[in-house]
């Protein structure tokens, strides 16, 4: 069988040049601006690094004891004792633990976020956020345009209209294939042919990098919808016991609790600690949330209830397929499952596709019609008509 594009009559590829045209100019400059952000935080970890306030860790022997979850607590609550605890989170890089602290263990709002030696006890810093102010304000920007919870759904629509652009990016892509080698740039025939040639080249190069960003990046939109919609399906399920019953009057400390997860998932990680009272453990529970050891499910999260009045495990189970999606998706948008090495190769594909939009909108200021033609007489398999002819070669 031919290709698909092969197959395409002229007037349907008319239509395919119509959504391609129309689906990229609707989501150019969105994902201009997407691309720009997205670029500083792919480094995002080096750059927060070197742009806070935080003193790095002691250095000392690999085996040197660590304090407790309890001591953790202890320090930050003395650095800031206006505010509750609302997670315990251990830095998955380097042996410090990062204390977050709010108005209260229930309300979505940070006063502070205290960094503390894990071996020493010393504080390393106290940040308004876990990310530095540029890079929060850049990571803000890319999420959501600052329009909260419509931006991000905005966002969602240009990244479906973004992969609608891709696929009929593809299928126009065909007849070029036919009447050129693959990689020709004709560079003799006028400035409008060569960016012509090099906007195909480029955006097919890229094209299964495009598509995962492009899909992964729609998903993460969805990231604040996944969590509150976990929250009150599965959360919710595993705290029901406990509906009723009045608020515990004895909770027992962070240490005993992370004692109990950790011997009911020892192959697993910690990744954090939500205390009672927070959105994600609820008022009778400790949350430790745990992540496994191998690049993919070192990305997924396990939760285990913890009954903050006994200690005892209340319930663990998997996260439902869509969480686990999220999860999967945030750091393979950013190419953040590789090191550094990967980092740099996203960062250059990256720069890439700003070509390709940039090439984009050229081509689109420029005569538009020249090329629609050339691609449905490529197809039908005729001489392009002279006046299309002049005007592209």
């Amino acid at each position: 069988m031919g290709s698909p594009s092969r197959m395409l009559n002229p007037r349907t590829m008319r239509i395919w040049c119509g959504i391609h045209t129309w689906s990229s100019l609707i989501s150019t400059f969105f994902l201009l601006v997407l691309c720009l952000t997205g670029l500083p935080l792919v480094f995002q970890d080096e750059l927060d690094h070197w742009l806070s306030h935080v003193a790095d860790p002691a250095e000392v022997a690999a085996d040197a004891p660590r304090i407790s979850a309890d001591r953790v607590a202890e320090i930050a609550q003395a650095r800031v004792p206006a505010s509750a605890i609302q997670f315990i989170v251990p830095d998955k890089d380097e042996p410090v633990w990062r204390v977050t602290m709010g108005p209260a263990a229930n309300v979505r709002a940070f006063d502070a976020i205290v960094s503390i030696d894990a071996h020493t006890g010393q504080i390393l810093g106290v940040e308004k956020d876990y990310s530095s102010p540029v890079m929060a304000f850049i990571l803000k920007l890319h999420t959501d345009l600052f329009a909260g919870q419509v931006g991000s759904y905005f966002l969602l629509f240009i990244g479906l209209t973004f992969l609608l652009a891709i696929v009929s990016g593809i299928v126009v892509y065909g007849p070029f294939m036919r009447r050129l080698d693959f990689g020709t740039v004709r560079r003799r025939q006028g400035s409008r042919v060569r960016w012509l040639d090099l906007h195909n080249l480029m955006g097919i190069v890229i094209t299964a990098w495009l598509l995962v960003v492009g899909a992964t990046g729609a998903i993460n939109t969805l990231a604040t919808q996944i969590a509150i919609h976990w929250q009150r399906t599965e959360l919710v399920d595993m705290i029901a016991p406990w509906k009723n019953r009045p608020a515990p009057t004895h909770i027992v400390p962070p240490q005993q609790a992370l004692d109990a997860a950790m011997a009911a998932a020892p192959t697993m990680t910690v990744s954090s600690i939500a205390v009672p009272g927070n959105p994600f453990a609820g008022p009778h529970h400790y949350a430790v949330f745990f992540r496994g050891k191998t690049p993919i499910t070192s990305r997924i999260l396990k939760p285990i209830l913890i009954d903050a009045e006994t200690g005892a495990v209340a319930d663990t189970r998997d996260l439902p397929w869509y969480a686990r999606a999220l999860f999967v998706s945030q750091p393979l948008h950013f190419g953040d499952y590789g090191g550094l090495p990967l980092k740099i190769i996203w960062a250059l594909l990256d720069i890439v596709t700003i070509g390709v939009l940039c090439s984009g909108i050229y081509l689109w200021i420029s005569r538009r019609e020249p090329q629609i033609e050339i691609l449905i007489t490529a197809v039908a398999g005729a001489a392009p008509p002279p006046q299309a002819s002049r005007s592209i070669e």
